[in-house]
This record gives structure tokens, sequence and C-alpha cells, in this order.
């Protein structure tokens, strides 16, 4: 075999359906991403699909020949041979139209064809109108596909066609690249957190001390957004409560909850956690805020020295969620950020708070808050210890999720 050849089939294989929808364009850039990342992409876009972008497009964006039909290159079976041969299988944007014959098992061009025959994750990206999306019809035929394995992402809120704001937009293409790269990475048909709603806070709180000031801290949120977007590739309903993370690009397939200080994440939490069969409480929260907010700018004065500032607690709220659940089997997962004596603190932490898994990191100067990689250790309740190496933080999130699914698993043997 040529090395060309080898390189070839060494490439992930991706087919990206079109289906027949204003945001067709925006899958260019998911196509994009995908090949400059190393993957061999199919294109199969339905017809309708072509009157936003044409064959042309596809084509020269792909490398590959481009068709809609069964009927095209009969000797080749394409409407088996696609499906089959795929690692993953992602449409974007998937119309209410291609998501009702996904769920019924319809099967009258190419597309469709290739999804009856995949044997390999399934990614679909719905977009239309809200009106649509929040249809009975839509919402089952997802609650379908979603059931027999398939990986829905929960539309973007935003400006839609026209004048139209709402629930239907297609998620950023480039999120949509980092679902499908996680899809692959773990390269399991199943999501096993389907039908499951988790909660999880990330960023850092902050206390206003006057108009102008306040007091924060260094988090930058990307772990508690890492924790988010691995949950929603493997299958999850996802609400993310975060603390001034505007820096930040939104997750795909996430309900996006912002928030401020302490007590407004408090509340969230305790909304959001309600029917949560895990919270995870990746944020900073400030322990203190300041005990009186100044209506003006505190102002320097000259041989003045500044006036004490009084502090008060702010609410433990992992303390209070693990002490009153909110429903028999939620798990409850804290972080601990420590500068010295790590794992002792952690464990005396993880007894005083009461929740079942505590993820403690060493933090400080270029230490996790705001880098791409971290390190950690997962303790739990009943004296686990799981070391987590240095690495991304995408890595640690599938760990903390992996010990999650196992909690689980075992109040479901219970």
């Amino acid at each position: 075999m040529p090395v060309s050849d080898k390189n070839e089939a060494a490439r992930p294989r991706v087919v990206l359906g079109v289906s027949g929808g204003i945001a067709a364009y925006k899958a260019c850039e998911l196509l994009r991403r995908l090949t400059e990342s190393g993957h061999d992409v199919r294109v199969v876009p339905t017809q309708s699909a072509l009157h936003f972008v044409g064959a042309a497009t596809w084509s020269a964006l792909s490398g590959h020949p481009v068709a809609t039909e069964v009927w095209s290159d009969v000797h080749e079976v394409p409407h088996v041979r696609i499906g089959q041969g795929a690692d993953l299988v992602v449409v974007a944007p998937a119309t209410a139209d291609l998501l009702a014959k996904a769920a019924h098992g319809l099967a009258d061009d190419l597309l469709t064809n290739t999804l009856l025959t995949a044997r390999c994750p399934v990614v679909l990206v719905p977009a239309m109108h809200t009106e649509m999306w929040e249809h009975p019809a839509t919402q089952e035929n997802v609650a379908t596909l979603r059931r027999r394995g398939a990986v829905v992402v929960e539309p973007a809120v935003g400006r839609l066609t026209g004048a139209d704001t709402g629930k239907g937009r297609l998620p950023d293409p480039g999120e949509i690249f980092e679902v499908c790269r996680r899809v692959l990475a773990r390269g399991v048909r199943e999501p096993d957190l389907t039908g499951r709603h988790v909660v999880i806070s990330a960023g850092g709180t902050r206390e206003p001390l006057d108009p102008v000031r306040f007091l924060g801290n260094r988090s930058s949120g990307k772990q508690g957004y890492a924790l988010a977007r691995t949950a929603a590739a493997r299958g999850a309903r996802v609400t993310l409560i975060a603390a001034n993370t505007t820096a930040l690009p939104d997750p795909a397939g996430v309900d996006l909850v912002p928030v401020g200080t302490a007590v407004q994440l408090r509340e969230a939490v305790l909304k959001a956690a309600a029917d949560a069969d895990a919270v995870v409480m990746a944020a900073a929260v400030a322990d203190f805020r300041p005990a009186v907010y100044a209506a003006g700018k505190i102002k320097k004065r000259d041989g003045q020295d500044p006036e004490p500032i009084s502090l008060v607690r702010n609410p433990d709220i992992l303390a209070e969620i693990s002490r009153d659940r909110a429903r028999p089997g939620q798990v409850v997962v804290g972080f601990a950020a420590e500068t010295d004596d790590v794992l002792a603190n952690g464990r005396a932490k993880l007894r005083r708070k009461g929740c079942d898994l505590l993820v403690v990191n060493e933090v400080g100067e270029s230490k996790t808050f705001g880098e791409a990689e971290s390190e950690a250790v997962v303790l739990g309740a009943d004296g686990s210890e799981t070391p987590v190496p240095f690495g991304p933080k995408e890595v640690l999130s599938d760990t903390v999720w992996d010990l999650v699914t196992d909690r689980f698993s075992g109040a479901s043997a219970e």
C-alpha cells in the first residue's frame, strides 16, 4: 500500500450531513475545522441543503465528490458503504424534517440511508425556529433519538432568521467541533449520560465594593466549561451556571445561566438542582463579601488611610446542597483549590462539606487558574483516591464524569 493510502486509512473518517436550513452555510466552518485537524470528511447534503450551499463548495472543501441520491455511483453502494465505514456521523444543521425522518427510520435520500447504516457515534445538531424546536412532535423525536444513543446537541439561544430571536440557533461551529472531537476521542457509540440532567458551576464570583470595584479571584471558568462540554458530548442535558466568564465562548448544547455574585450563584444552583442527577461545583465561590456596599465610588483622600472593609460570610453552597439533596441518589461533586498540605486539607474539606467527590488541586502562580492543563486528585467519600496526571482539563473532566456515572450505577444497583 502506498504511504499516502496508509495515511488516508489512519485518518478518522467523518460524515458531515447537512440538511436544508439557512444555517447550512455555517457547516462550511465546521468542515474546515474537521479537515484541518486531520479528519477525512465526506459531506452528504440533502437536496434542499444545496439551495443554500452548492455541491461544488462541499466538494472543494472536503476533497470528495458530493451526492445526495442513492442512485449516484450505484456500483459502490454508497447508501450502505458511507455509514458503515464512518467513525462519526454529524449532521449540522439538522432540521425538524431531518430529525423526524431519522426518528422514524425513513430513508428517502443518501443522508437518511447513511444514518440508518451507521454503527458509529451519531451527533445531531438541530437548528430551526423556536416554535418548531418546542413543538411536541420535535421534542418527542429528539427524545427517541437520544434513547437510541444519538447525541442531540441543544440549540443555542440567539438571533434566528429575520427579526426573530429565541432558542433554535445553530451553536458556534467551533463548539460543535469540540463536541465531535470529544465524541471521537471516547470512541463509544452509546453516550453514558443520556437522560441525565447535570448542573455545573464555573468561573469566579465577584463581590462588589462599590460601582467600580469588587472582591474576586483568579478563576477563569475553563475547568467548568470543559466539564460542561464533556457532559454534553456524553449525552447529558447540561445547565452551566457561569460566574463572570464572558471571555469564554458558550459551549454547544448547554443551557447557560450567567451570574455575578455568590448569592446569585446559590439561587441559580438551588433552582437548577431541583431535578438534577448530579451537581458539580467547579466555580470558585467567594467565602466573604463586603458587609456594606458603597453606592458611590470610594474616593482616595490625600493624607488619609482608607476605611477598613468589614466582611461577612457568604452561604456555603456546596455544604448546603450536599446536606439537603434535592432528590434521592443525586451525586454532588466539589472542588478544592489548595496551596499547601493539599491532600490533608482536601480530606478535611470532603468530610466538612459532605459531598460524594472532591476534586483537589494545587493552585498558585501559573498553576490551574487560567491554564489549559491541570493535575488533581479526586477524593471519594468512600475513601477512594483517583489521581489525574498533568494534562488537558478535558481529561480531568472525563475522569470526574466516569466517577459520577459509577455512582449512578451503584445507586441503581442498590
